[in-house]
């Protein structure tokens, strides 16, 4: 029997379950695919007659099983209890049949996998290196060749804990004080406001002063130069109570309250446990984060329901929730944070003479751009552009963040000099060693630790959640460290609510980071800091805990919001997404990385390799 390509293996798993004449379990499946006899479930029904039966012997059971897993969270396989049981068994939805006429899902992964030609460090440079010694000593080659580079369009792939905000900084020192550049022709823009500070405060610590901004606040500074010209009315970015107010208008039109919405809109198992507020106040922000997608992928809003299978009627009536909400916007003179990049833009489409000329644009966090931020970078279109980032990091696709602006750089300028930053600063041996092993699939450069120490992890087994969380709890008692050194991260809000509830108990300090906050909590002194991992990005701790490393949770099955998700997860491969927010949560660890999960087996996202280089052996369970 010959089979397909390796990348095409995935569709023998749905061809199977059309195949088999019965809904089956996770491991008869594998069984099947593997052409196992022995499971008795293939003689009695004769199933080794079929025609995929063995298909993928050659495949070991993980690889499978990862396979599985990767079709359950992109929709083409259903999982779910058989009626009355807790025996979960698996069918092909509709969404995978299509897969099947017309395969597309490795379709992204191939785009995604990069072609950079990565740039060697000349005799020229190092000859320049020696001249400037004394202003260039302290950095590595590569971050040398990063701040004097004479390239026009250069991409600095910065790994996790290579030094790239000193690399920016120090870059414009440089242009400056080194190359003449005037600092009004030079601009700096990053996402978030903390980062935008932390530039600003190390560039004047250098006596420098120049333009250093976030997307939104570049757009609002024109905005408001300009708001004569722009808006033929009164407007004002919306806060807080304008959103419940709008949302609350939304749904009277629609004959419906806060608490029948959101009992519509969550099940069972999403609502359980949650308090009334707190879901009402996911719900609003999943509305609104509908919204800022389409915005954000410069998409008119459509009703996408026409695209679910499940759950239609409550898509149609979140779709119309939002249309209302833009309406009364309208209405209002409201925007929100992109509306004002999209009314920056529609105002340099309409007066280009009004665009700034800067000589020299230097973008951070280049892995997480939008449509409508590159649009921006367009027409801003700098003689010289200095994009830094990292794709093993990005994990705001959800959000409408575009990998492939970041690894298509030198498709779209040819000449570009793509620079790869190496060298860790942050963590120890074995978790530089764990974290390269995490991503292989990219094809980027290893990165190497500036440690000499080992560093120690561990993946630990436990019973259930409640064993998982008192070993957290005894281990942060017990730890001599400062508390602000010390990271609890979880995939899921949940969990952190339910750790959070037993650390109030016990009067142990801490503080809870959650992606559904609209402003980032920063912890005070003494405060151990609990946290999702996409709100921990960018940060790091000496010990680090990611609780749940088990298959439900990476990749991550259950959804705290529905629609969302939905609306959002169409155009990327969510297990490529889910595997580098893995890698970002074992990437904030410096010396000590604690891997727990319960559960019948720990994620497949580590694999064989990676459990070699754990310590104390695969499976430790403490309680044992």
């Amino acid at each position: 029997m010959v089979e397909e390509k390796k990348g095409e293996d995935y569709l023998f798993v749905l061809k199977s379950l059309n195949e088999i004449p019965f809904s089956v379990g996770k491991n008869l499946l594998i069984d099947f695919l593997k052409g196992r006899m022995k499971n008795k479930s293939i003689t009695k029904h004769n199933l080794f007659n079929l025609y995929n039966f063995g298909i993928l012997s050659s495949r070991n059971d993980g690889e499978i099983r990862g396979m599985i897993e990767n079709l359950i969270i992109n929709g083409m396989i259903d999982s779910s209890n058989l009626p009355n049981s807790f025996i979960k068994v698996l069918t092909i939805t509709s969404k995978g049949n299509r897969e099947l006429l017309e395969p597309s899902l490795n379709k992204n992964k191939l785009e995604n996998k990069t072609n950079l030609e990565f740039s060697e460090i000349s005799e020229e440079e190092r000859v320049l290196f020696q001249e400037l010694d004394s202003i260039l000593k302290r950095f590595n080659d590569f971050q040398k060749k990063a701040i004097i580079s004479k390239r026009e369009k250069i991409l600095c792939l910065a790994g996790a804990g290579s030094g790239k905000t000193t690399v920016l900084v120090n870059r414009i020192n440089f242009l400056i004080k080194y190359r003449g550049v005037s600092p009004e022709k030079i601009l700096a823009i990053t996402f978030t406001r903390k980062a935008k500070q932390e530039m600003e405060s190390r560039l004047l610590d250098l006596g420098i002063r120049t333009n250093v901004e976030t997307f939104n606040s570049f757009s609002e500074s024109i905005l408001r130069k300009n708001a004569h010209r722009i808006y033929k009315r009164n407007t004002r970015v919306m806060n807080y109570s304008d959103k419940i107010f709008a949302l609350t208008m939304a749904l009277t039109k629609h004959r419906l309250d806060i608490s029948s919405a959101v009992d519509n809109y969550f099940s069972d198992s999403q609502k359980r446990g949650k308090e009334p507020d707190k879901l009402a106040n996911s719900f609003l922000n999943d509305c609104y984060s509908i919204i800022e997608y389409f915005k954000a992928t410069k998409q008119e809003l459509y009703d996408f329901s026409i695209n679910i299978d499940k759950d239609k009627e409550n898509a149609r009536l979140i779709y119309q929730i939002c249309s209302s909400i833009i309406d009364h916007m309208k209405i209002q003179g409201l925007r929100d944070f992109t509306d004002q990049l999209l009314d920056c833009l529609e105002f340099f489409e309409e007066n280009k003479n009004e665009i700034p000329q800067y000589e020299h644009l230097l973008v951070d966090e280049y892995q997480d751009v939008n449509d409508a931020q590159i649009e921006l970078l367009e027409l801003l279109s700098p003689k010289n552009l200095f994009a830094v980032g990292d794709p093993r990091q990005s994990i705001f696709g959800w959000r409408g963040g575009n990998i492939n602006y970041i690894l298509k750089f030198q498709e779209e300028f040819p000449n570009a000099e793509v620079i790869g930053l190496n060298k860790n600063y942050r963590s120890m041996k074995k978790i530089v060693e764990f974290m390269n092993l995490a991503i292989t699939s990219l094809g980027l450069q290893n990165l190497e630790s500036n440690s000499e120490k080992e560093g120690n992890i561990e993946l630990i087994e436990f019973e259930n959640e409640n064993e998982e969380y008192e070993f957290i709890i005894k281990k942060l008692k017990d730890s001599e460290l400062d508390r602000n050194e010390i990271f609890v991260l979880a995939r899921t809000n949940r969990q952190l609510s339910e750790l959070s509830r037993k650390l109030a108990i016990l009067k142990i300090p801490h503080i809870v980071k959650s992606d559904e906050q609209t402003r980032p909590a920063e912890p005070k002194p003494g405060e151990i800091v609990l946290s999702t991992i996409h709100a921990i990005k960018g940060l790091e701790a000496e010990n680090v805990f990611v609780l749940g490393c088990n298959e439900q949770n990476f990749p991550c099955k259950t959804s705290d919001h529905p629609i969302l998700e939905f609306i959002k997860g169409q155009d990327l491969d969510k297990e490529e997404e889910e595997k580098r927010l893995f890698y970002v949560a074992i990437s904030r660890a410096k010396e000590r990385l604690y891997l727990s999960y319960s559960g019948k087996r720990p994620t497949y996202f580590i694999t064989e390799e990676m459990k070699k280089i754990i310590n104390e052996g695969k499976f430790k369970n403490i309680f044992g």
